[in-house]
């Protein structure tokens, strides 16, 4: 919900920028201090662009560089305090775009990470959960070696009464080999 309203803010501020922009025009012609230094500036990037345009054309660089007049000088002025001040406006809402956007990439990742340790340590739980199971086979196997054949059904002669034949009786294998297992541990 947030990302369509910061997209719309910033298309808003974009959009309010140009009469601004087109305000800071007319009113630097108005004031004197304010006309003077945006006069300077002016002369300042003229005589730049020029000595520039010169050097790429090849031309002679050490002549002198005639001013603009005033008024050329504030139109100019104007126009650059405008589109300073739409780009300025423009970087800070791309700069504000890419630190938004990088930490939502960093709360993702860092969630990828906690899910991540997250299997690693439920991966080790089975890892450690299959070596006791192992164990236990591994005990359960030797146990019945160790009675042979016949250690895996046992029989029981019940004793009766003198002179009477004492009959055999099955005792399940599993229930005697679980009790001695949780008796060994």
């Amino acid at each position: 919900m947030i990302l369509p309203v910061v997209k719309l803010g910033t298309l808003a501020l974009k959009t309010a920028c140009k009469p601004i922009a087109s305000r800071l025009k007319k009113e630097a012609g108005l004031h004197p201090r304010f006309r003077q230094l945006i006069i300077n500036i002016a002369q300042a990037n003229h005589r730049f662009t020029t000595n520039m345009q010169r050097r790429i054309y090849g031309r002679a660089t050490d002549v002198a560089i005639r001013p603009m007049d005033e008024e050329k000088a504030v139109q100019a002025a104007a126009d650059l305090l405008g589109e300073l001040f739409v780009f300025t406006v423009a970087g800070a809402a791309v700069i504000f775009e890419v630190q938004r956007s990088s930490r939502s990439e960093a709360r993702k990742e860092e969630q990828r990470k906690q899910e991540l340790e997250a299997m690693k340590q439920k991966d080790e739980d089975l890892a450690r959960e299959v070596e006791l199971l192992k164990q236990k086979i591994e005990d359960l196997e030797q146990l019945a070696r160790g009675r042979g054949l016949a250690g895996l059904f046992h029989t029981r002669h019940t004793h009766g009464a003198e002179g009477v034949k004492a009959k055999p009786s099955l005792i399940i294998p599993g229930a005697k080999l679980e009790s001695e297992f949780q008796r060994k541990n």
